[in-house]
C-alpha cells in the first residue's frame, strides 16, 4: 500500500522529482568528483616524482611539500659537495618556473645531470634542447593543447620552440633549460630543488644522514616518503578544502529534499487529513513521508553515479593532463551522505504532517 501511495505521487508530481533527484545527484558527483580530482592529481604528482628515478630530494628550510610553492634559495654549487658524498651517484638541480598564463609549472633542468640522474627521455618526436628557448613537453600536454614540434609556445611572457614531444611520468610537463629558467627568474646559479641518485636504493638513508649533518637546516627527504606523504589521506589542508566541499555538497541535497517534502505536504494536506481520518497513525505518516525521500535519494544517487562516471570520461577527453581517481571508498560515503542528509532533511515535513489535525487537514483548500 504505501508503495503504490509513492510511486503514483513521484509520478503525479515530475518536475518535482527530476528536481529532488537531480539535486541528489549533484550531491553525490560534488563529493565523488571533488576527491576523485584532488587526490587524483596529488598521486599523478607523486607518480611522477616517482618516475624520475632519483632516491632522494633535497630543499631550502622549511620549503612547501607541494613543489612549485617553493622559491629557489639553493645555491647550484651545493650540487658539488652532494656529489662528492658517499654512495652518491648523480646530481640535478631543478629551478621551479610557474607560468601563470596557461597555469603551468615549468622545470628548469641541465640535460646532462639531468640524463644521469633519470636516465633521460624516451622521445616520441623531435629531441633535446638545441637552443636557449626550446622546450620540451610530454605526450600529454601535446594532446590536450595540440602542440606539434616546432610549434611555439608562448611561456614566461617569452616565446619557446617546441623542440620534442616525451614520454609522460617525469617530473613536470614543461622543460627548459636550466640557463634560460634562472635568467628569467633572476635567480643567478639557484635551484628550487635537488635531485640525488644512489650507488644503490639500500644507500638512501646514509645520504640522508650525510646531507643532515652537512645541512642540518634543509628539507631532506627519500623520494617514497615524500611519494606516501602526497597520497596519504591525512594531509591537513586537503582534508580540510574536502571537508568544506563535502559540507556544501550535502547541504544542497539537504535543502532541496527539505523543500521538496515540505512543498509536498502542503499540496497533499487533504489528502494526509484522509489518511488520518481512515486510522493512519503519525508512525505510520512519516514512514511515508522518510521512504519518499528515500525513494527520490536512491534515485538520486543511481544517477549520481552515472554523471560522475560520464564526468569522468568527459574530463579525460578534454583535458587528457588531469587525473581523476573514483573509489568505492568513496563512493559508499557519498552514497551515505546524501540518504543521511535526504532523510534528515525530510524528517520536519514528515513530522509536521504526523501533526496534522484530521479536521483541520480535510478542511483544507
Amino acid at each position: 500500500m504505501i508503495g503504490r501511495m509513492i510511486a503514483q505521487n513521484i509520478l503525479r508530481r515530475p518536475i518535482r522529482t527530476v528536481i529532488s533527484v537531480l539535486a541528489v545527484a549533484i550531491e553525490v558527483g560534488m563529493v565523488m568528483l571533488v576527491v576523485g580530482l584532488t587526490h587524483g592529481m596529488l598521486h599523478d604528482s607523486a607518480r611522477r616524482i616517482g618516475g624520475l628515478g632519483a632516491d632522494v630530494m633535497v630543499q631550502a628550510p622549511h620549503a612547501s611539500m607541494f613543489l612549485g610553492m617553493t622559491t629557489a634559495p639553493l645555491p647550484i654549487k651545493l650540487g658539488d659537495r652532494f656529489a662528492q658524498l658517499n654512495h652518491v651517484q648523480a646530481v640535478t638541480p631543478v629551478l621551479f618556473q610557474f607560468d601563470s598564463s596557461g597555469v603551468s609549472l615549468i622545470w628548469g633542468i641541465d640535460m646532462e645531470s639531468w640524463n644521469r640522474v633519470t636516465g633521460g627521455f624516451a622521445y616520441l618526436r623531435g629531441g633535446p634542447f638545441t637552443g636557449p628557448y626550446d622546450v620540451l613537453v610530454d605526450d600529454w600536454y601535446a594532446r590536450q593543447n595540440h602542440v606539434r614540434v616546432g610549434q611555439t609556445l608562448h611561456l614566461l611572457n617569452h616565446n619557446f620552440r617546441v623542440a620534442g614531444i616525451v614520454v609522460h611520468g617525469k617530473g613536470s610537463r614543461l622543460f627548459i633549460p636550466l640557463v634560460t629558467a634562472e635568467h628569467l627568474a633572476e635567480q643567478q646559479e639557484r635551484a628550487s630543488i635537488f635531485f640525488i641518485k644512489c650507488t644503490n636504493p639500500g644507500y638512501t638513508d646514509d645520504v640522508i644522514h650525510s646531507i643532515k649533518e652537512l645541512l642540518p637546516n634543509y628539507t631532506v627527504l627519500s623520494v617514497q616518503e615524500y611519494m606516501s606523504l602526497l597520497t596519504s589521506n591525512d594531509l591537513p589542508a586537503l582534508t580540510d578544502f574536502i571537508t568544506v566541499l563535502v559540507a556544501i555538497a550535502v547541504m544542497i541535497g539537504f535543502l532541496v529534499i527539505f523543500l521538496s517534502m515540505y512543498t509536498t505536504i502542503a499540496e497533499r494536506t487533504r489528502e494526509i487529513g484522509i489518511l488520518k481520518s481512515l486510522g493512519a497513525t503519525k508512525g505510520y505518516i512519516i514512514e511515508l513521508i522518510l521512504r519518499e525521500a528515500g525513494v527520490l535519494c536512491l534515485a538520486g544517487i543511481i544517477v549520481g553515479y552515472a554523471g560522475t562516471w560520464a564526468g569522468r570520461m568527459l574530463i579525460y577527453t578534454t583535458f587528457p593532463t588531469v587525473t581523476v581517481e573514483l573509489t568505492v571508498r568513496w563512493a559508499a560515503w557519498a552514497a551515505l551522505l546524501a540518504l543521511t542528509g535526504s532523510l534528515v532533511g525530510a524528517f520536519y515535513p514528515a513530522l509536521r504532517a504526523a501533526q496534522l489535525d484530521p479536521v483541520d487537514a480535510l478542511a483544507y483548500e
